[in-house]
């Protein structure tokens, strides 16, 4: 399972998800994360249909997206969102 965390330097929330997704990282290893931020990956972004940021998208083992959310998530609602991918 991976986590796209698509973000943008000058996002007060973007430091928020950070600190959530490191969290969570811990909390379960098998998890990738992978952080963009939007101004370096601009095409990756816009092919994701990325809007604002933060905006996180989990991706099961088939790379399909099963869950995205934007704004700062809490812990739990990333572990809820990764037990879809799994």
């Amino acid at each position: 399972m991976k986590l796209l965390f698509f973000s943008s330097a000058f996002c007060d929330p973007c430091i928020e998800t950070r600190a959530v997704l490191k969290q969570v990282e811990q909390l379960v290893p098998a998890a990738t994360i992978v952080e963009l931020d939007v101004a370096a990956h601009n095409d990756e972004a816009e092919r994701a249909g990325i809007r604002s940021t933060p905006t996180v998208v989990v991706l099961d083992s088939d790379d399909t997206e099963v869950f995205r959310a934007a704004g700062a998530p809490t812990v739990n609602q990333v572990l809820v969102a990764l037990a879809k991918a799994v």
